[in-house]
C-alpha cells in the first residue's frame, strides 16, 4: 500500500470522530478564520481547497458567491462535505494529479493538508500547484512548525513538521514568491506555520 493510500485509509477509519472534533469553522482557531477569509478575500479567480477534508473550509472559501472546488482523499470526507454543503463542489482526487487545467486558478488553499506526505514528495506537489494556478495566483499553505522532515504521531496518520524557512524555499523551488509568513504557538498543542506564495506574473479576472 502506497504512502496516499494509507492516509486515506487512515482518514475513512477516523472520519466521524475527526469531523464531530474538528468539522466546522466555528471549532477552528480565531486567527485560522481570519487569516484564511483575508486571504480569500485577495484573490481572484477560482479557488480550490486541496485536502478538504469535510468541507468546512471549502464553504467559508465559497461565501459570496466564489466558485470553489474541494479536493480530498478520503471518500468519507467528500461524502459528508457533499451532503453538508450541497452548493459547494467536491471531488474525490489526489494532489500530485489535480483534475483541472494549467492556469486555471486564482487560488490554492492546502490547510494542514500537506502534513502527511512524505517530505520528498512535496515538491511534485508544490509543482503541481504551480502549474494550475494562473499568473498573479495565491497559495496559503498551513502546517505543523518544527524541524523539516522531522516524523511525529498525529491523531490520525503519520505526518512530519516544516520549518517556515523549510517550506518557503519549497515554493520558491516551485516558482513560487513567498509574500507573507505567520507563526503562533498555543499552549498544549504543536506550533502552527502558514505561508502564502504567489505565482509571478499579472492575475487575471
Amino acid at each position: 500500500m502506497g504512502h496516499s493510500e494509507q492516509v486515506q485509509d487512515d482518514y475513512n477509519r477516523r472520519a466521524i470522530e475527526y469531523i464531530e472534533a474538528l468539522g466546522s469553522v466555528e471549532q477552528m482557531a480565531t486567527p485560522d478564520r481570519e487569516l484564511i477569509s483575508e486571504w480569500r478575500d485577495s484573490c481572484s479567480g477560482p479557488l480550490l481547497d486541496a485536502g478538504c477534508g469535510p468541507g468546512h473550509w471549502t464553504e467559508l472559501l465559497s461565501q459570496d458567491g466564489r466558485d470553489v472546488l474541494g479536493v480530498d482523499l478520503s471518500e468519507e470526507f467528500i461524502g459528508h462535505a457533499r451532503a453538508a454543503y450541497p452548493d459547494v463542489s467536491f471531488e474525490r482526487g489526489d494532489f500530485r494529479r489535480l483534475p483541472l487545467q494549467s492556469h486555471s486558478l486564482g487560488g490554492i488553499l492546502a490547510w494542514y493538508s500537506l502534513i502527511h506526505t512524505e517530505p520528498s514528495a512535496v515538491p511534485q506537489i508544490l509543482e503541481e500547484f504551480a502549474r494550475v494556478l494562473r499568473p498573479g495566483g495565491s497559495a496559503l499553505l498551513g502546517f505543523f512548525g518544527g524541524t523539516d522532515g522531522e516524523e511525529f504521531d498525529h491523531a490520525v496518520s503519520r505526518a512530519y513538521f516544516w520549518s517556515l524557512e523549510g517550506m518557503s524555499n519549497a515554493l520558491k523551488a516551485a516558482g513560487f514568491k513567498v509574500v507573507e509568513s505567520h507563526q503562533r504557538t498555543v499552549p498544549g498543542s504543536r506550533p502552527h506555520a502558514a505561508v502564502i506564495a504567489r505565482r509571478p506574473g499579472f492575475s487575471t479576472p
